[in-house]
């Protein structure tokens, strides 16, 4: 009998709900949703349950508040947290999501010790290297999730652009979760011939192509305003699913995730957007790209931006 595949979901909010139900019609057998508001996450389950007589997925899923829930996951994916309000940066968060992610990183610890975790909560990078210290787990073994998403904003505007399918378009964006990440236009292509080719040939003007890295560094911020509460869901939910998709199967998929750098793009002991293959292990390596110089000031700028952010979160803890 195969084992059964088991997601934690901690937060039980916009991305919670919505990655319960992605994952429902995808890799689990069980989902749990936990939240400290346990009717709300009971609610939640009970309604994606029964959209599973309606869409014909059997997978089980519970919530509630209940430490239990999230006992011996597979996956623990973690969203719980405030999110942004317009006019908010990421980082205006660190001191109240700082506090929340100590306690979730507590309960991930005892209830689930062997689990891959993925961290959601912004500041993304600072929360991710607050959860590694709460539960002293490999760094291999906890992640965040931001360069899938920035990524797919980037291929999403290029493709609005130049009037291309999504799936013919492949970016890579470095950095920190922030104004100062690095979409990379070498290691970015459509149909295979890299961004910075496009603007050489003028099929692409660098004017249009600066725009679009602009909104791609703002795209959580635009979603935000436009919302007028919360901030965006169904993208980070697909991007999260999909980094918890390649450990479970063991995909050896190159995405790109916020990893622990022991000595990689010139950085030391830090959490940063980096290409990774994550497989059964985690993160079982991390892709060196050859950066130019400008690349590689602006990846430093970007992870200097974190290491503040982590100089913040080490006082709180």
């Amino acid at each position: 009998m195969a084992k059964t595949t088991k997601l934690a979901l901690v937060g039980a909010g916009q991305i919670g709900g919505t990655l319960a139900h992605l994952a429902a019609q995808d890799v689990f057998d069980e989902i749990a949703l936990y939240d400290i508001a346990g009717d709300m996450a009971r609610g939640k389950a009970l309604d994606l349950m029964q959209a599973g007589a309606v869409e014909g997925f059997e997978a089980r899923i519970d919530g509630g508040d209940e430490a239990s829930l999230v006992r011996d996951a597979d996956v623990v994916i973690v969203t719980s947290g405030l999110p942004r309000k317009p006019g908010m940066s990421r980082d205006d968060l660190i001191e109240s999501n700082c506090a929340i992610i100590k306690k979730v990183g507590e309960l991930i610890k005892t209830q689930a010790p062997e689990a891959f975790v993925i961290v959601v909560t912004n500041p993304l990078d600072v929360m991710v290297w607050v959860m590694r210290e709460v539960t002293g787990f490999p760094h291999v073994r906890v992640v965040g999730m931001a360069g899938v998403l920035d990524s797919a904003r980037f291929a999403h505007f290029l493709s609005a652009a130049l009037g291309v399918a999504k799936n013919d378009i492949s970016c890579t964006v470095l950095g920190g979760h922030g104004d100062l990440m690095v979409p990379l236009t070498g290691y970015s292509s459509v149909a295979g011939v890299s961004l910075d080719e496009w603007v050489r040939s003028r099929r692409l003007s660098g004017d249009v192509l600066d725009g679009i890295i602009e909104r791609t560094r703002a795209g959580g911020g635009e979603i935000v305003k436009l919302l007028g509460t919360g901030s965006a869901f169904y993208a980070p939910a697909a991007s999260a699913l999909r980094m918890a998709r390649a450990f479970v199967r063991d995909e050896k998929r190159l995405l790109t995730a916020a990893a622990w750098l022991r000595d990689s793009y010139g950085e030391q002991n830090v959490y940063a957007g980096v290409p990774v293959i994550i497989g059964a292990s985690g993160v079982e390596q991390i892709v060196s790209l050859s950066l130019s110089d400008s690349e590689q000031a602006a990846f430093q700028q970007s992870v200097s931006a974190v290491r503040e952010l982590v100089a913040v979160a080490k006082k709180m803890l």
